[in-house]
């Protein structure tokens, strides 16, 4: 059965962290319906005014941010002293889980574009060991389709995989197509999937979708994709919904409002963190 249309969320632009100007697609209020991805934000910028000033040392609780840089660049810092900087094609996955402290500074170029993901971690693994893993550009398999080509980001796709979430599975994909190229996907019946079109419109289960937006799809086990008018640069998401209740504050995602309480508490009193984080570089060995 064909997947179709269940919600669509086109991105408006804001600030966050030291006045980065971003594009906001998912938040708080899409949390039940996208579930279990938190939150979207897409950066794309020529003006490094925009970002300069970067997202200074904060602290997170409860998910995994996933953040993937299509051009320009990224540096991670965390308060457990690891350091790591990606770059065009390169991901950054964080398991904040107990919690952690980092900070991400966007250097100067000719052109800021990518999106980061706040994916949920399930209730039996918030408070996992904090983790830090970078995905580099020649760990990522390149698949040509018809068409157009797909960046296995994470997970699996046909026969290839890649890199694999320690808590939640996630297929993401990074997918190219031409004008009139078409793609269908094979997908768990019962995922939730979505995909965001992060440059130019596109048709997604036959309709036109604008450029930075969300949609959600209907279950099925087939994802019709199609290029529109010059072509289409369309990220792909699939995991499986939580169904737990996610109570939201600011950085931190837990599942009752005394876990959040607590949280903020030992910000307060210095116990947040819990443990040293693990860094760990993936390397793709199927490449």
């Amino acid at each position: 059965m064909d997947r179709k249309i269940k919600n669509k969320i086109q991105g408006y632009r804001t600030t966050d962290g030291a006045g980065v100007s971003l594009v906001r697609v998912l938040g708080n209020g899409t949390v039940e319906e996208f579930d279990p991805i938190l939150m979207l934000d897409s950066f794309d910028s020529t003006d490094p005014e925009d970002y300069r000033g970067g997202f200074p040392l904060h602290p997170h609780r409860g998910i995994e941010t996933i953040s993937y840089i299509v051009k320009g660049g990224m540096r991670h810092r965390d308060s457990l002293g690891h350091a790591d900087s990606i770059s065009d094609g390169e991901l950054q996955w964080m398991t904040a889980g107990s919690g952690i402290m980092h900070e991400e500074m966007i250097p100067e170029s000719e052109r800021i574009l990518g999106v980061q993901l706040w994916l949920n971690l399930p209730r039996k693994d918030k408070m996992t060991p904090p983790r830090y893993q970078s995905i580099k550009r020649d760990s990522v398999r390149e698949v040509p389709i018809e068409g157009g080509k797909l960046r296995l980001l994470a997970g699996n796709y046909r026969e290839y995989s890649g890199f694999q979430g320690s808590h939640l599975p996630l297929d993401y994909y990074d997918i190219e197509l031409g004008e009139g190229a078409e793609l269908s996907i094979d997908t768990g019946a019962e995922n939730s999937v979505m995909i965001f079109t992060l440059l130019g419109e596109a048709l997604v289960a036959g309709e036109l979708i604008p450029e930075k937006t969300a949609v959600k799809l209907t279950e099925g086990d087939c994802l019709r994709l199609k290029g529109a008018r010059g072509g289409s640069r369309i990220l792909f998401m699939s995991s499986v919904a939580l169904k737990e209740p996610a109570v939201w504050g600011g950085p931190i995602v837990m599942n009752t409002k005394e876990e959040l309480r607590a949280a903020f508490r030992e910000l307060s009193d210095g116990t947040f963190l819990k443990e040293e984080a693990i860094y760990s570089p993936y390397v793709g060995n199927n490449l």
